[in-house]
């Protein structure tokens, strides 16, 4: 991380300093925002934190509990997401308190005594190279912490608002400023307050009021299947305890185990009876006992002695979606823009058997932050906010699709008769789509944000549409052995990574050098076309460039100036803007299949995906892809 750019920071870097204005909590919340974030969730809490760093948007996220959560509710933590908590600065944190998911484990009935399980198979849960992070196990109520961490120590000093109900929502489209008007209700006084807001999003769940206010409706198919879920400490024989694993019993049920962070915990997934088609169910309907029962008579042989339940709960089965994440109707004139939004478990619900639950919620909210900081900085036209509906709608349909497969080959009968030694059908399921439970099969098609494949063969690992996937490198300046992908923080701020050709990068003529000429002095450069007066060259769009080359046989003296620009206050160098291949850990160029020739410029989204491959001389093309996304 950077600091001591405006001048020497004492104490912790995490803690920024508060924005005038922010040095204390107002003792009566704003009553004209620009964002209102309805919901503490995980969707809620990913957005707060990335507009709590900007103090000239005004802020307010409010939820209906009492306080934070503390337990129950998702667990699963996907590669892909992971990579996301490091461009928040927490990753580390998390990685250090889960549990990490290695392999997985499935069990069937054995063939010689029906009655008692047995291993068919053990699998390594994410394969080679899919991504640097882990598949990590913890629970939601402590990345909800480091969420409400972030907000605390940025330079606005974000809080929730807690005891806090929305009673009504309407938006006047007529208004100039301020169109979205809200009700809202404290739970714990009874006091009604009303507050204007710029745009509104609905991060309160699937019984959301923020989604009925806007008309939009959950439509979707109920699988008549209830399933039992519980958090335990237990002792047991069962010799797959510390792993996930996947288990079917012969006529007795089926279950996904779970293990938690802290060694000792898991979460059981337990399969009950069939409903009726108009049967619902509810913990009040069940006795926590039911599911330990059901549980022990799925891991015959195996004793499983429960020694106290941390949390519990049953649900049903359901695959619901709306039909756009935005309040904005069909028949939209077409300069009418949204002003509230919709994101997570208030507009698309599912099973929790792919563990994506959370994990898409928190996509929604990280690619909406952006395109919402980006309007309100007026660095792009509110068209732009259009592209939230049209990317996400796609992607929780997909996961829809996907778990509703899922979640009927989870739950079907243990398979009879089939040929010996032969893997399950859902252990082969699993093994064919894990890319899309670690989360990284998410890809966005061709629109202003993002490319046409024209010059994908210039870098065929950096699949346009999907998030950039990173590679080992190591810094120019200081030797440092990285990731790439982990210079883009979640900012908002655009990423221009320019892979420089065969040869010395230094010399005359070298395609690296006339990009960093192009970049620095042209009058359509979108360094120069985009970048507010006055503020860090990269404060728009960070240029890096990455070298073939050996770090100690480069002069960093002999680099362009834009690629050692100066910043802040004080005008301080930044020397973090160049890398090399790591020969240790891998060559970047052949990991992601970058042009040795010809090299190429990979365009990176704020939400880290990738929107456009160019050759390096394809200054008119890069100029034009900017010119389409900026005012």
């Amino acid at each position: 991380m950077q600091f001591h750019f405006n001048g020497f920071h004492a104490g912790d870097p995490d803690v920024f300093a508060p924005a005038a204005g922010h040095e204390t909590r107002a003792t009566t919340p704003p009553a004209e925002v620009d964002v209102l974030i309805v919901g503490c969730g995980p969707a809620g809490l990913t957005l707060a934190a990335q507009l709590a760093a900007f103090p000239d948007i005004t802020t307010r996220i409010v939820e209906q509990k009492p306080g934070p959560m503390e337990k129950g509710q998702a667990d699963g933590i996907s590669c892909r997401s992971m990579e996301m908590f490091q461009a928040f600065g927490f990753a580390e944190k998390i990685r250090r308190e889960a549990c990490w998911v290695n392999e997985t484990s499935f069990w069937t009935p054995d063939p010689q005594c029906p009655d008692r399980i047995h291993r068919t198979g053990r699998i390594q849960d994410v394969e080679d190279g899919l991504s640097e992070m882990p598949h990590v196990i913890l629970n939601q109520a402590r990345v909800h912490d480091r969420f409400l961490e972030i907000m605390r120590n940025a330079p606005t000093r974000l809080e929730p608002d807690y005891n806090c109900q929305v009673t009504g929502l309407t938006v006047d489209h007529a208004a100039s400023d301020h169109p979205v008007t809200v009700s809202l209700r404290r739970t714990d006084t009874d006091q009604v307050e009303t507050v204007r807001a710029r745009y509104v999003v609905g991060c309160d769940g699937a019984r959301s009021a923020v989604r009925s206010a806007i008309g939009r409706e959950l439509r979707g198919d109920r699988a008549n299947q209830a399933w039992g879920v519980m958090d335990v400490l237990a002792v047991t024989d069962y010799p797959d305890y510390r792993m996930k694993s996947l288990v079917k019993s012969a006529g007795k049920g089926n279950i996904l185990l779970i293990p938690r962070e802290g060694g000792h915990m898991v979460r059981l997934y337990i399969e009950l009876d069939e409903l009726a088609e108009d049967q619902r169910i509810s913990a009040a309907d069940m006795q926590v006992e039911t599911l330990i029962d059901a549980t022990r008579r799925v891991l015959h042989p195996y004793k499983f002695d429960v020694k106290e339940v941390v949390w519990w709960s049953v649900y049903e089965v359901g695959h619901r979606l709306t039909d756009k994440f935005d309040d904005l109707p069909d028949d939209a004139p077409e300069g009418q823009t949204p002003r509230v939004f919709i994101a997570g478990d208030a507009c698309h619900t599912h099973s929790a058997k792919a563990g994506q639950g959370m994990n898409v919620s928190m996509g929604d909210t990280f690619n909406l932050g952006w395109k919402l900081i980006a309007v309100l900085q007026e660095r792009c036209t509110p068209a732009l906010l259009r592209s939230y509906s049209e990317e996400r709608q796609a992607v929780a349909r997909d996961l829809i699709e996907f778990d509703h497969e899922w979640a009927r080959i989870i739950g079907a009968p243990a398979e009879t008769g089939a040929t010996p030694n032969a893997a399950p059908k859902f252990q082969v399921y699993f093994i064919e789509h894990g890319r899309y439970t670690a989360g990284v099969s998410v890809k966005y098609r061709p629109s202003a944000l993002i490319g046409t494949p024209d010059w994908q063969h210039l870098a065929t690992g950096f699949e346009i549409g999907t998030r950039f996937h990173s590679a080992p490198v190591v810094r120019l300046a200081d030797a440092k052995p990285m990731h790439l992908g982990h210079t883009v923080t979640a900012d908002a701020r655009w990423r221009l990574f320019a892979f420089a050709g065969a040869g010395d990068p230094t010399s005359v003529g070298s395609g690296i050098g006339a990009l960093c000429d192009f970049l620095t002095h042209a009058d359509t450069s979108p360094l120069r076309v985009h970048t507010p007066a006055g503020a860090d060259p990269d404060a728009v769009i960070d240029l890096r460039a990455v070298f073939q080359n050996y770090h100690r046989d480069l002069d960093l003296n002999a680099m362009p100036g834009v690629l050692m620009p100066k910043m802040g206050r004080l005008g301080l160098t930044d020397y973090e803007k160049m890398f090399c291949v790591d020969r240790r850990a891998g060559d970047i160029y052949a990991l992601r299949g970058v042009d040795r020739e010809r090299g190429c410029m990979v365009i990176v989204r704020p939400d880290q995906h990738v929107a456009q491959i160019l050759p390096l001389d394809g200054f008119a093309a890069l100029s034009a892809f900017f010119a389409g996304v900026f005012t």
